[in-house]
């Protein structure tokens, strides 16, 4: 991949094609600039994978080159990813909202990083000059506080990211509705590139604003007599002050459940969107000892995450809180795309405890955070780009995106659909695909290690779907006899007992691969005889049973 002089790249590593894992970069010349560095949350085939980042190999090549790294706002999918690249590249400067910048600074300090990281406060006001480009902001409306749309000025006009945005005219909790007439402004300026959020680009209509379902989610509140249980995401702090708001207005006692929540209301009231009066927070004692019709848990679980503690509530495993009968659970949220299964045995256990669940579109007790069709037009038609890539979305959601943009004014011909780590380059004569960088995925594992490879989760896939078949032998290589066993061991592949005859034949086809493999040479190769064992095993085992268990020979040598 070779970039021009003359020409202004612009790339995403993670982000296209996909839902999360939000990076995208604009590369001029020996200059990057970085917008976002998000996590994707792993699929249920990804066995042990917590979440997964991008392969940061190229930035880290052109480290030299990147002069900021700027976020839009502070949702996982856009700054989960900022501890992992950081420990790879810890002179980046990093540029956030106030509120993402709290949620930043919270990571930061979990992987002892907080303290070597230059971290800046970001306003809609704040410009940042480079030498050959520069960055300004424009206020968006999201489901997050300080929510900001990027725009990377070059020498051919601003590369502009819109974030995730709705066009919400009343937006909650005295936040400002969005700033059309900087959006404009830019556009009158000329914006060379429209890098637009694509999430909603399937549904034919404007986004129902925030307070819509504040004022939904308050009439359902007032309505119910017993415990009342709310999960949401922990930076969504509308949903969190709809149900503090409403807890005040009936009396309630609230009581925070999840680390990530308390972090999210702290950064809240220091900063000011949320205003608390005091003895409204309690403690679990406290609130165990409240009557129920006012008692209110805001907690964290909506995404049927099994240690959270929605679902340590549901499986009886909390230590401070049980599930009551007439408990109220109302789902602030919806579930994520990978998470669908697992909320829904969370709304299945929670229910099988005596619950009442409410959750959904039909209960209007949430509303989507990015633009429907309309919006995505609208902003077309503000920002009037050259060229437009749809980001933020899955193929489908960015081929639809690249049409209304086209119904928008834009030639089809200056609309791509791109995949990660492919560049498109723009000059004075046109636009070219300069070639791809790296992109692949990384998975990050319960202990946090970043480098859990293919390789190993397709063992795990392995072992979850055929099991395992251990076979021991202890192997006189002198003398070249099998002095015992071999002996056959199986886990999740077939029950020991009731398929001896298996076994048996299991056991002899080994034995007798041991003693072929040492006749060939003098002095065997303990490697030969463990690849001779799972070549022959796996195919014995798979003309008996059409399956291909995982193999471990365990060969003991006697000394």
């Amino acid at each position: 991949m070779r970039i021009k002089n003359n020409e202004v790249a612009v790339f995403a590593i993670g982000g296209l094609n996909e839902i999360g894992k939000n990076m995208y970069c604009v590369q001029y010349q020996d200059e990057i600039i970085i917008m976002d560095c998000g996590i994707k949350f792993p699929e249920d085939n990804l066995l042990g994978i917590n979440y997964v980042i991008s392969d940061y190999s190229y930035l880290v090549k052109n480290r030299k080159k990147i002069k900021a790294l700027v976020v839009s706002h502070g949702h996982e999918d856009h700054i989960g990813g900022i501890p992992f690249l950081l420990e790879k590249i810890p002179e980046i400067p990093v540029y956030a909202t106030p509120f993402a910048l709290s949620l930043i600074r919270g990571k930061l300090d979990e992987h002892g990083i907080l303290n070597t990281t230059e971290l800046h406060e970001e306003h809609e006001d704040t410009v940042l000059k480079f030498k050959k480009l520069s960055v300004s902001f424009f206020r968006t409306t999201h489901s997050i506080p300080d929510t900001l749309g990027i725009a990377v000025h070059t020498p051919l006009g601003a590369v502009v990211f819109t974030g995730d945005f709705k066009f919400d005219l009343t937006p909650v909790m005295n936040q400002p509705s969005p700033d059309f007439q900087k959006m404009a402004e830019l556009g009158q300026e000329g914006v060379l590139a429209l890098l637009s959020d694509s999430t909603n680009a399937e549904v034919p209509q404007f986004t129902k604003s925030e307070r819509f379902v504040a004022k939904s989610l308050h009439d359902i509140i007032t309505g119910i007599d017993g415990r009342i249980i709310f999960a949401t995401f922990a930076s969504n702090l509308y949903r969190v002050s709809t149900a503090i708001k409403a807890a005040i207005d009936t009396g309630r006692k609230v009581a925070i459940f999840g680390r990530s929540m308390e972090n999210g209301v702290q950064n809240g009231i220091d900063l000011g969107y949320l205003d608390l009066p005091d003895g409204l927070i309690v403690d679990a004692d406290e609130i165990n000892r409240t009557p129920p019709e006012k008692a209110m848990i805001l907690c964290t679980g909506s995404q049927g995450e099994p240690l959270a503690a929605l679902s340590r509530i549901a499986n009886g495993t909390h230590r401070q809180i049980s599930l009551q009968p007439n408990d109220t659970v109302i789902f602030s949220s919806n579930p994520i795309p990978g998470n669908t299964l697992s909320v829904n045995h969370l709304i299945n256990k929670l229910m099988e405890g005596g619950a009442n669940v409410i959750h959904g579109r039909v209960n209007n007790v949430h509303t989507s955070g990015h633009g429907g069709q309309e919006e995505l037009k609208m902003m077309v038609e503000l920002a009037k780009p050259k060229y437009m890539i749809p980001v933020h979305g899955e193929y489908r959601m960015q081929v639809i995106h690249t049409e209304l943009a086209q119904e928008a004014g834009v030639p089809a011909k200056n609309t791509f659909v791109l995949s990660n780590g492919e560049v498109v380059c723009f000059s004075p004569e046109g636009s070219r695909i300069a070639g791809h960088i790296p992109a692949g995925d990384v998975y990050v594992d319960t202990s946090g290690t970043a480098d859990v490879g293919n390789v190993v989760v397709h063992d795990r896939q392995i072992l979850s779907e055929e099991g395992l078949v251990v076979a021991v032998a202890t192997i006189d290589y002198k003398h070249k006899r099998v002095l015992a066993g071999p002996d056959i061991l199986s886990r999740g592949f077939v029950y020991m007992r009731e398929s001896t005859e298996l076994i048996s034949q299991a056991q002899k086809h080994v034995y007798h691969v041991l003693r072929n493999e040492m006749a060939k040479s003098d002095k065997p190769k303990d490697s030969d005889i463990r690849k001779a064992i799972i070549e022959n095993l796996s195919d014995f085992l798979y003309s008996k049973t059409e399956r291909r268990p995982m193999i471990l020979p365990m060969i003991i040598e006697k000394k």
